[in-house]
């Protein structure tokens, strides 16, 4: 069974965290769900943006998500993926050495990553953008600009791929975000 690193954190979305954590589970992949700091039966706290018409998303709780993997167990040539959770997380998870060596590893090996919204801030700050073309959460934008990354203003319920990096830019986007990372992955389904 491939195994995928999920990286998610205190107050992440809910829903970014909750449903591509359930659907690659769902079709057979073995995902460990990490956060820094934090090991298997600790959980962390989410919290649910919505879109209802004001000039950004509103925040409200969410649920308690328990992770299912210590952070200091991972050994990273075990996963053949690795997906960011967006949310408020990854602002403080980008300053985590780790997080970026995490990273940097997943790039330089050339091996499949999806983040969304801003899990985009994570890829960033560890200077692994130059010269990809990818998507986040529109205020996010500038920061993949600034970091030589070419954003792609795509609508909120799309997803973008360049080589082995799927991006998108908030939840709404996960029937396509999830479906374009199993197509990197390899997978094969079949209706």
């Amino acid at each position: 069974m491939k195994k995928i690193l999920f990286l998610t954190g205190d107050f992440t979305e809910d829903y970014e965290t909750m449903v591509p954590f359930q659907m690659l589970q769902m079709v057979g992949y073995e995902v460990h769900a990490v956060c820094p700091n934090k090991k298997k039966g600790d959980s962390i706290k989410t919290a649910i943006h919505d879109f209802e018409g004001d000039q950004t998303y509103s925040e409200k709780p969410g649920h308690n998500f328990v992770l299912n993997y210590s952070f200091d167990d991972i050994t990273l040539s075990d996963y053949k993926g690795f997906v960011i959770a967006g949310g408020r997380a990854p602002e403080y998870l980008r300053l985590n050495e780790k997080v970026i060596e995490i990273v940097k590893y997943f790039f330089s090996n050339d091996i499949p990553v999806a983040a969304i919204c801003h899990g985009i801030q994570i890829l960033t700050a560890a200077n692994v953008v130059k010269g990809r073309k990818l998507t986040a959460y529109p205020a996010v934008g500038p920061e993949v600009t600034l970091a030589g990354g070419e954003f792609q203003d795509i609508p909120v319920d799309a997803a973008y791929v360049d080589s082995n990096l799927v991006t998108a830019p908030a939840w709404p986007a996960h029937p396509n975000f999830i479906r374009e990372f199993l197509k990197i992955m390899g997978a094969h389904i079949e209706i």
